[in-house]
């Protein structure tokens, strides 16, 4: 079956605030621009997720619910058939969002002054999980070389090793430098993490969007060992475009671990009721989604590999960071020499270019954009046309 990744759905006046931000930036703007920032879909809803819906609304009604065993055997069957990661049902804990689960998870192992470990740029929930709790920044800055981010380990087990130091968000595939971390880098941060009593919280909301050439290995995987001293977050939001319904799993393989992360979701809010037709939709795309989720991570590939192209050839300067998972590509304009504050006001208000400003993954993000791929090709040339048309002026 060939999928339609042609039809965009606009979504002004619906409630998308990505989409209700054109207008506010830019009330003139063009009816056929989409916005490239937030990290959701510009594609159709999966067709088995659509009809599947349709067929459990004429079914059945929507009252309380929980995870049932047909969930639970269609979750397993995706973590081992992706991942080969085999888990029992009883580490699942379900919960609305990954950002609750890792919310949750600070305020479950650390307490006020204690340090959280983020590996920068990184995704701007992070750093409010930290701020709003009251909890301390470690910053270990990634380290570029050439169009790829590696870890700096030497200074990544210097903060480990302070006593402050109780947690490390992990980031992993990493949003929004794009890298898929090896087994080998993972077994060094579990090894330091470990031998450091800092626990490991590992964002995996992306490990479904891995381009061609690479492979994603979930970090409790590892080793019995890594298992225990870690939480998995995993959702099939990103995957198959469903945030909206508000569905994630957190897999935590030590019984203690997953006590105490439950009682901190029962003492923040009397524990965490998830929605009906989130826990259908989840069971849906993990038994039907997997032809659909293997075109759209061909056509996020080729809109990276279009966009790599124009600017090589058309802003050689402009440097587009290698992307090996998720759908979020991360892209330097700081040769161009503008500001980052009239970098973005010129993407908005001339280019019509709304993406993720790189500012807000943190200082190491200035000058950076983030750009979301999922979406029509033709989306993407036209914005690519757009960006020549507001800075070929400037270059002459």
């Amino acid at each position: 079956m060939t999928y339609d990744f042609e039809t965009v759905i606009p979504r002004h006046d619906k409630g998308s605030n990505k989409w209700e931000e054109l207008r506010r930036v830019n009330p003139e703007l063009d009816p056929g621009v989409i916005p490239f920032s937030v990290a959701d879909m510009e594609l159709l809803n999966p067709p088995e997720l659509t009809r599947g819906l349709q067929r459990y609304l004429e079914e059945n009604i929507l009252g309380y619910g929980k995870a049932h065993p047909a969930y639970y055997e269609a979750l397993r069957g995706w973590l081992k058939r992706r991942h080969n990661w085999e888990i029992e049902d009883e580490w699942v804990v379900e919960n609305r969002g990954v950002v609750e689960g890792f919310f949750t998870a600070i305020n479950a192992f650390t307490r006020e002054g204690d340090g959280i470990m983020l590996m920068t740029p990184v995704y701007y929930p992070m750093f409010a999980g930290i701020r709003r709790n009251k909890r301390v920044l470690v910053e270990n800055r990634l380290v570029r070389r050439g169009n790829r981010y590696e870890i700096d380990f030497e200074d990544f087990r210097a903060k480990a090793n302070d006593p402050n130091t109780k947690l490390l968000l992990l980031c992993s595939p990493h949003n929004p430098v794009g890298r898929v971390w090896t087994r080998e880098e993972l077994s060094r941060i579990g090894r330091i993490c470990i031998d450091a009593g800092v626990l490991v919280v590992s964002d995996e909301i992306h490990f479904d969007l891995i381009m061609p050439g690479y492979r994603h290995t979930v970090f409790a995987s590892i080793s019995g060992e890594f298992a225990q001293h870690s939480l998995i977050h995993t959702a099939p939001s990103k995957t198959f475009n469903m945030a909206g319904l508000q569905i994630s799993n957190t897999i935590i393989p030590n019984p203690d671990l997953r006590q105490r992360f439950r009682e901190e979701m029962e003492r923040r809010a009397g524990g965490v009721q998830c929605g009906v037709l989130g826990y259908e939709a989840c069971r849906l795309v993990y038994q039907e989604g997997e032809a659909w989720l293997e075109q759209v991570i061909a056509l996020i590939n080729t809109n990276y590999r279009l966009i790599k192209d124009f600017l090589s050839r058309e802003f050689p300067g402009v440097e587009v960071i290698d992307l090996e998972g998720t759908y979020l590509l991360w892209i330097d304009f700081n040769s161009l020499g503008i500001e980052y504050r009239e970098l973005e006001r010129i993407l908005k208000t001339e280019a019509q270019l709304f993406f993720d400003e790189g500012y807000i993954f943190g200082e190491g993000g200035r000058g950076f954009e983030r750009w979301n791929i999922a979406c029509p090709t033709r989306y993407i040339r036209e914005g690519l046309e757009r960006l020549k048309s507001a800075f070929t002026p400037r270059r002459l």
